[in-house]
């Protein structure tokens, strides 16, 4: 369509089109417009009173008025008709600049009874501006040794119009040297130039004048041209050059002055003069970016020298020439583009408009109080803003439009129990940190008693360390009631039950006033882990409000139980002595005895280590314990030289603060191989002492094969009477017996029997984790005792036991 505004023709013309392209949309009170820009005085927009469903009649007494916030000039209307019209200019360019979305809001409100309505005017772009170079002529020195296909950066045109308009298309004048590089599809940067298509010849042409045309994409078309002056230069072989032709760079606004933005860097093949490079922005660059930045001629720095507003500019397209110091002096170019990062420096603001005061305490629900308009001038999640309303309060925020809130009355009013509420709206972005205002208001209303004492949080979570003082305060619960006076004053109370065969009040109460927590005994860890109960919180008023809050008290372990020694089955010795006969003829590193313990504490407090004690005298032992496995090996070959009976002792050392230990006695007898005595070389090459200690060795062996024929037998008599006492295994629920003893390379981990948990296999309830840690080097004499991988949950695995199974 061609718009021309001389002729009376066109203009009803243009005033029919504008008729076509008037739409609006009613739906929560808004109504949407289009007008083209630049339309003249008096131009029809819509029929607004029609549209809102008002009558004529009653615009004036209803005191019908429009306001827009900055543009209150541009449309007005008529209050015979209900026609709204254009008042004054409307550019758009100066209205929006390139935002793609450019729309009026205006805000018809009208009294009696108070209702706002929301009309959207949108502004469409006709084509009024012509494409622009930054200056009409552009002076370019090229050297005649210049290779073909290189290229030269040229500044693009900018159209102030949006879309098609401004929609740019180039064209060179017909030449013979150079042709045209078109825009490619990245947005950041307007990649056009010359390419080089034929050599340079100075003495052929020292001069070359090219035209470069720019079309918009508007009806009718607009173009924008530029002469380029290109002097042919005979110097230097090699240009500058960049590491790359474009640079992106993210830089925060408010950034302070001197700060470095980059550091570019160019390199010429060429030596002495012809390399030194000097850094200068290009004589394309925009005013707005030069006032900006500075670069420094000789390190190629970039540095801030002025205020960075992401609300002026969200980026800013920077060309940087290197010119070397040769004669003629030769050129490297490059673009960095700097996109600036918003910050949240803008804090939101906030208006109140039409306040309907007093309100009467039997106005109907969803009465309009007061109109709130909120705006921030940041841009994306720092200017999104969301507006809040103080709790406990009869009255809501409701969203009418964009940033726009009607305060409207939510819940039935009582202005006997309470005369007036003092409300503060808040509005706050969504920036980080995020930035707010408030705002306070008073409306006479009253207020009723609903409101509950109401908890925090439905839910706490208390550590307290076994062996507590009795009467100890663990906790402080806390409920706020919103009402006032008697109907404010909360008691709480526990909700009573069962814990296991005892009442929840004999282990904990709360005081009734304050709602402080305590423990009426020492708690023990290992007979109760966890404690959950519920406070319940009530008010005085008639009937009274109550509500509940669930307390979880862990009970936290303390290094109150000393590691105890196990027996190995089929192991003899007195006194609770670990007896191990051990053969002279095993090599070093062979696994002789083991002691194994248990602890009943949990965690660090249960991770046992152990260690040999010294020998009396000092003697050095051909034996030595594993630190955290418990296995006793050799360090040696054992010889004749060694005792025959060797007594070892063992500390066994939990990891608790302070650690806890016990002592095993292990009773290691000495025989030779096969049970036959064998003289060594050294003890036939000996004195005639060697004999008597030949007699006494015997001795010992005898001894020694009665022991073990004993502890056979024993082991054998032991192990039927345990197979016949095996417990069922229906996967009923019972209190867990089992001790489970879990050795690895770091540390031993035990579970002590002494548990009162249930432990449940099948259907029953939960079933309780245990944490238990993968040995290093097997056992092959421990393979009865089933061990997971590190770190693996117990409640997942099946411990398999000579007499019986155990699934957690």
């Amino acid at each position: 369509m061609e718009f021309s505004w001389g002729s009376s023709q066109e203009s009803r013309r243009l005033l029919l089109s504008l008729l076509f392209l008037a739409a609006w949309k009613a739906g929560s009170g808004q109504v949407h417009y289009s007008v083209l820009e630049e339309a003249k005085h008096g131009t029809f927009v819509g029929r607004i009173a029609q549209d809102l469903g008002l009558e004529l009649a009653e615009l004036v007494p209803r005191l019908f008025r429009v306001a827009s916030k900055g543009h209150g000039d541009l449309l007005e209307v008529n209050l015979q008709n209900g026609i709204l019209f254009v008042n004054s200019r409307i550019d758009r360019e100066e209205l929006c600049g390139r935002s793609l979305e450019c729309s009026i809001h205006l805000e018809v409100i009208v009294d009696r009874p108070l209702k706002v309505f929301h009309v959207e005017v949108e502004v469409k772009d006709i084509n009024d501006n012509p494409p622009m170079f930054p200056g009409t002529q552009k002076n370019l020195f090229m050297a005649e040794s210049r290779p073909i296909d290189s290229r030269v950066p040229l500044e693009g045109a900018s159209d102030a119009d949006i879309r098609a308009n401004a929609m740019l298309t180039y064209t060179l004048s017909p030449n013979e040297y150079f042709s045209l590089e078109k825009p490619n599809d990245d947005e950041r940067v307007k990649r056009l130039g010359l390419l080089l298509r034929k050599s340079l010849d100075r003495e052929e042409a020292p001069e070359i004048f090219l035209v470069l045309t720019a079309t918009d994409g508007g009806k009718p078309e607009l173009t924008g041209t530029v002469q380029l002056f290109i002097k042919v230069l005979d110097a230097n072989d090699n240009a500058p050059a960049f590491d790359r032709t474009l640079y992106a760079v993210k830089l925060p606004e408010n950034t302070p002055n001197g700060t470095l933005v980059m550091k570019l860097n160019a390199s010429d093949l060429d030596e002495g003069s012809n390399a030194d490079i000097i850094y200068s922005f290009s004589t394309d660059i925009l005013p707005n970016v030069e006032s900006k930045f500075h670069i420094d001629p000789i390190t190629g720095e970039i540095m801030v020298k002025g205020y960075i507003d992401f609300e002026e500019s969200k980026s800013y397209e920077i060309l940087v020439e290197g010119i070397d110091k040769g004669q003629p002096p030769l050129s490297g170019h490059c673009t960095v583009m700097v996109e600036v990062e918003d910050t949240n420096d803008n804090v939101p603001v906030m208006e109140f408009k039409s306040l309907s005061l007093p309100i009467r305490e039997d106005a109907p629900l969803g009465t309009v109080i007061a109109l709130v308009s909120v705006y921030d001038l940041d841009s994306g999640a720092n200017g999104q803003l969301t507006c809040t309303l103080s709790p406990h309060v009869p009255f809501k925020l409701v969203s009418t439009f964009k940033n726009y809130y009607s305060l409207v009355l939510d819940s039935a009013l009582d202005r006997e129990s309470v005369a007036n509420y003092a409300l503060v709206v808040t509005a706050r972005d969504g920036g980080s940190p995020s930035l707010s205002t408030t705002a306070s208001m008073y409306v006479e209303v009253a207020d009723v008693n609903d409101n509950a004492p109401a908890f925090a949080q439905p839910e706490y979570t208390v550590f307290v360390r076994e062996n507590n003082p009795p009467g100890c305060h663990i906790f402080t619960v806390s409920a706020r009631d919103a009402d006032a006076q008697e109907n404010a004053l909360v008691s709480y109370s526990l909700v009573e039950r069962r814990v296991g065969e005892r009442a929840l009040s004999s282990y904990v109460s709360v005081h009734a006033e304050s709602g402080k927590v305590y423990a009426l005994q020492p708690l023990d860890h290992e007979e109760l882990e966890l404690l959950q109960f519920q406070v319940s919180a009530r008010d005085a008023g008639v009937p009274p409000l109550g509500s509940n809050v669930t307390l979880q008290v862990f009970v936290l372990d303390e290094n109150d139980n000393a590691p105890a020694l196990l027996p190995r089955p089929g192991a003899g010795g007195a006194s609770g002595a670990l007896s191990e006969l051990v053969s002279r003829s095993v090599g070093a590193g062979h696994v002789v005895a083991k002691v194994r313990a248990v602890d009943a504490d949990s965690g660090y407090n249960a991770w046992l280590s152990y260690e040999l004690q010294p020998a009396a005298g000092g003697a050095r032992s051909p034996f030595r314990v594993a630190l955290y496995t418990g296995e006793i090996s050799t360090t040696r070959t054992l010889d004749e030289a060694d005792s025959a009976r060797q007594r070892l002792l063992v500390l066994v050392k939990d990891h608790g603060e302070p650690a806890l230990t016990a002592t095993a006695t292990v009773l290691l007898s000495l025989v030779e191989s096969g049970q036959a005595p064998k003289a060594s070389s050294r003890v036939l090459a000996g004195a005639a002492g060697a004999e008597a200690a030949l007699v006494d060795v015997n001795v010992y062996l005898i001894v020694a094969i009665c022991a073990v024929s004993s502890l056979l037998v024993l082991t054998l008599l032991l192990y039927t009477a345990l197979r016949c006492s095996a417990p069922p295994t229906e996967g009923a629920c019972g209190p867990g017996k089992p001790t489970l003893v879990c050795s690895s390379a770091v540390g031993s981990w035990s579970y002590s029997q002494q548990r009162r948990q249930r432990v449940c296999s099948g259907e029953g309830p939960p079933k309780t984790d245990l944490m238990a840690f993968s040995p290093s080097v097997p056992d092959s004499r421990d393979r009865e005792d089933l061990q997971p991988a590190t770190g693996e949950s117990l409640s997942k695995v099946s411990f398999k036991y000579p007499l019986f199974n155990l699934n957690f």
